[in-house]
């Protein structure tokens, strides 16, 4: 995430001055401290597993880093 670092106030315009030639001109999609960028729906979260769900995904994640260390160690 790239802080907005404003000197001027906000206005919106167009970057397309009709002259492409053969390359596009992107520019950083900013947000100022007033109008932040909406939340995005999350295809999963931790917040949203059960009990049970977050304690089994944390043993897979322990038994995956064991097994790497186990790996290293041979």
């Amino acid at each position: 995430m790239v802080p907005a670092v404003s000197h001027a106030p906000h206005h919106d315009h167009s970057h397309d001055h009709g002259h492409s030639h053969g390359h596009d001109h992107t520019h950083a999609h900013v947000h100022d401290a007033a109008s932040p960028h909406p939340a995005q729906d999350a295809p999963w979260s931790i917040l949203r597993m059960t009990m049970a769900g977050r304690l089994s995904a944390a043993v897979a994640v322990c038994a995956v880093l064991w097994g790497v260390v186990w790996l290293a160690m041979r």
